[in-house]
């Protein structure tokens, strides 16, 4: 089977992945309207896949417990699904989602921690576009010189897009990291992190008084949150058959296609505005990731 043959698959995997994050906000938003936080929906849709998992190969857990290099994955995947969940929700889907897609900075980094790539010119203009095309984004449309003005985060979900992003790159460097361990196991990890993760932040949350609990169990946001963590399960399923097949910088440019899905969804449906600046920053942050599938 020639190359490009045996990547058809795990591209078509990561395309699916893509779809299913991109259009994720509007059920999540769904849910919120019907009383259920982001962070309380992540637990349920990731307690679904844990049940799931659980019966598909009992023997996962006992994998995952002898495994200790899988246990950083718990904690990525699990910030990972914790911050995008709640920043889409919360905040302009198109601008969270060309945050959280910082990927070509934070991969360059952690390939070289992680998996001992070298440094090369080509990475380092990937590293000034991702960090231009930021710069772009995060520039208040008010601002006037000072430190007033520097171009950070500001906002809650636009932390939440860009830590969001740091931990999804981790989690696909982990992922090609450890490839060979038992696909049930990897599986697994990803969705321990998602149920844990986010349920210790929405249970701290809580009981500071800042998240409300869960709403009295009801036909509607029930059976809404079950098919959401379907289609949770299965994408993040092919993310973790794809992503351990193909090279990370593939990956990301696979990926990518999720900014394309996001922002489609969002300006038909509303819940997201396509500036000049932002689409010259995005240009930038998807220029980056393209440019990291070319090496």
């Amino acid at each position: 089977m020639n190359t490009a043959a045996s990547r058809a698959g795990p591209a078509l995997a990561l395309t699916f992945n893509a779809f299913t994050w991109g259009v994720s906000w509007w059920p999540f938003r769904a849910l919120q309207g019907q009383g259920l936080h982001p962070l309380w929906a992540t637990v349920l849709v990731y307690a679904v896949a844990l049940v799931a998992i659980t019966l598909w190969r009992r023997g996962a857990w006992a994998e995952l417990a002898r495994t200790r290099s899988l246990w950083p994955l718990v904690l990525a995947a699990g910030i990972t699904n914790a911050a995008f969940n709640w920043g889409v929700t919360v905040g302009d889907v198109v601008r969270v989602v060309l945050l959280f897609y910082l990927m070509p900075l934070w991969a360059v980094l952690l390939a070289r921690l992680l998996l001992h790539e070298p440094l090369t010119h080509a990475a380092g203009l990937r590293v000034a576009m991702a960090l231009t095309g930021a710069a772009i984004v995060l520039w208040p449309a008010d601002s006037v010189a000072g430190v007033a003005s520097l171009p950070v985060p500001r906002t809650l979900p636009e932390w939440l897009g860009v830590v969001g992003g740091f931990t999804f790159a981790l989690n696909n460097v982990m992922l090609r990291r450890e490839a060979r361990q038992p696909e049930a196991a990897r599986a697994l990890a990803m969705f321990l992190g998602g149920a844990v993760v986010a349920g210790a932040l929405a249970a701290a949350l809580s009981i500071a008084g800042t998240v409300a609990l869960p709403p009295p169990p009801a036909t509607g946001w029930v059976l809404g949150a079950l098919a959401l963590a379907a289609a949770f399960l299965a994408g993040n399923l092919a993310l973790q058959y794809g992503a351990a097949r193909l090279p990370a910088n593939v990956t990301a440019v696979v990926m990518i296609t999720e900014v394309l899905f996001a922002a489609g969804s969002a300006v038909l449906l509303g819940a997201g505005v396509v500036t000049p600046a932002l689409a010259l920053g995005g240009a930038l942050i998807v220029g980056a990731t393209l440019l990291a599938g070319s090496h």
